[in-house]
């Protein structure tokens, strides 16, 4: 039996057909176009599909499942989308859409879950029965797996983990609250440290990598600065994962996981990120004294990880 697996963005609609060990066998995607009517957007999705399996030679007796991934509040029972600020999405069927055209249960998951559920079914946390799995982008994502099964809580909005706040009376946060994780930790909240950073130290390298413009600062670029010996740089991203470090003890607190998986855009910098994240870490989480380290591992998915983790969410039900 195959899968087939949606990643919903905000720019791109991509698909994939998933065989039973989380390879894609074929896959391909389309603008999205954000402004255009829901309809519109559910009707490419659908047209998507059955392409993707006409190419592939299948038919629907050979297709176990549609999963769709999609940033927001779901409603997974009944495959609601009820809010997607990025396309506009209010009470979206999508359930119903769809299997108004491909007769197969179709199942609806936020995005960040299924990045989760990519990594524990086929990615970095596969051999692990509990996993987190942290996604640094846009903002915080995250996703839990407690006994091979996605945690979801009694209303399916558990696992917001970037709005665990770490600093009472801090940063604003677009959820409305102050001194969320998310907004120290995410990319923006890097860029935004960077730039300060750069105005404060005008003899940085800072200014150099972004061509004098401090506009075209980009999560990377405190990370080139510290690797070219630049204090500023260093100090940015010391700082950074110090921050990265205190909100990520918190989640071990609480779920004592077998293993942590970091995504995201963030997560391409590998050990110039993990190796002092680790360190950072010793000593922080509670009843750490003679355990062995908990793993901090990059994320294997890549940008397969929205395709594989939809195509996967029954698996992790």
């Amino acid at each position: 039996m195959y899968y087939v697996g949606i990643d919903l963005g905000g720019t791109n609609i991509a698909a994939g057909i998933v065989d039973e060990e989380g390879r894609i066998v074929k896959k391909q995607s389309v603008k999205t176009g954000r402004t255009r009517k829901p309809e519109e957007i559910v009707n490419d999705m659908c047209r998507l599909v059955l392409d993707l399996m006409k190419d592939a030679g299948l038919t629907e007796k050979d297709i176990y499942s549609i999963g769709i991934g999609s940033p927001g509040s779901h409603d997974r029972e009944n495959g609601i989308i009820l809010y997607n600020n990025n396309l506009g999405f209010r009470n979206v069927n999508i359930k119903e859409a769809f299997q108004k055209h491909i007769n197969v249960p179709v199942y609806l998951e936020n995005d960040a879950n299924c990045a989760a559920i990519a990594e524990s079914v086929a990615g970095a946390a596969k051999e692990y029965n509990y996993s987190v799995t942290i996604t640094i982008g846009t903002g915080i994502g995250s996703g839990v797996v407690i006994n091979n099964k996605l945690y979801t809580g009694s209303n399916g909005q558990a696992g917001e983990l970037g709005h665990i706040v770490i600093n009472v009376d801090g940063e604003q946060c677009t959820c409305g609250r102050k001194g969320c994780w998310e907004a120290y930790s995410s990319a923006p909240a890097l860029i935004s440290q960077t730039r300060k950073a750069a105005e404060e130290n005008p003899d940085s390298r800072i200014h150099e990598l972004c061509g004098g413009n401090l506009d075209n600062i980009d999560a990377k670029t405190a990370f080139d600065a510290a690797r070219m010996g630049d204090r500023t740089g260093i100090e940015v991203v010391d700082n950074y994962i110090r921050i990265f470090a205190e909100g990520l003890a918190n989640v071990v607190n609480i779920f004592q996981p077998d293993i942590i998986v970091i995504g995201g855009g963030v997560s391409r910098e590998g050990d110039n990120l993990l190796v002092p994240l680790r360190e950072k870490m010793r000593g922080k989480t509670y009843g750490n004294e003679g355990l062995p380290a908990m793993p901090i591992v990059a994320a294997l998915m890549g940008n397969d990880a929205g395709i594989v983790g939809a195509a996967f969410i029954p698996k992790l039900l």
